[in-house]
């Protein structure tokens, strides 16, 4: 019999990832770091834009850190049906034929194409603890919820070298299985 495995929930919320060029657009101000997350290097910013679609908007969503090489808006599907979007489920950087929305900073607004997902759940770690737990980068796990509204979903496992070992939910989700930043579930291989 398998010894079962278990890992730690991380709430995600609604948030942009950018590049230099369409940062320097939105912001006058250097990137600053607010808090630093879990995965290595990474950081929750001070700065915030607005997101904007034909049919509404949704302000203080958060900048996440450092920039990068690709612009990506990540959203709930409460989000979604809020700003009036249809935005495909996918693995961060999987953006071909993903939603367009624009962005308002303190300098002006950016219309991004192909910009816009809901994230696929995921599991970061790195690669030794990938080996420890016998998983590969984009293996399909089930996520096993052991409480009053528990259940099952599943979720990819993300390895990277500045991976941090935690599952990363939105808060539909989250709101769903009445899950909370720090609760634990089991990881079924």
């Amino acid at each position: 019999m398998r010894e079962k495995i278990y890992g730690t929930i991380a709430i995600s919320n609604h948030h942009v990832h950018l590049t230099k060029e369409i940062y320097d657009q939105l912001f006058d101000e250097p990137l600053s770091i607010k808090r630093p997350l879990n995965q290595i290097g990474e950081f929750a910013s001070f700065q915030t834009v607005t997101l904007k679609s034909p049919k509404a908007t949704i302000e203080n969503v958060r900048l996440i850190g450092p920039l990068r090489k690709y612009n990506q808006v990540e959203i709930s599907r409460s989000d979604a049906i809020v700003l009036g979007l249809n935005p495909p489920v996918r693995q961060s950087g999987d953006l071909e034929d993903s939603e367009t929305i624009t962005l308002i900073g303190p300098k002006g607004e950016v219309t991004l194409e192909n910009a816009c997902i809901q994230a696929e759940r995921h599991i970061h770690m790195n690669p030794a603890k990938a080996k420890e737990l016998r998983l590969k980068h984009e293996d399909l796990v089930k996520l096993k919820i052991e409480n009053d509204k528990g259940g099952s979903m599943e979720a990819f496992v993300k390895v990277s070298d500045n991976g941090f070992y935690e599952i990363h939910i939105d808060k539909d989700d989250a709101n769903c299985f009445m899950l909370n930043t720090g609760d634990e579930v089991e990881i079924e291989r």
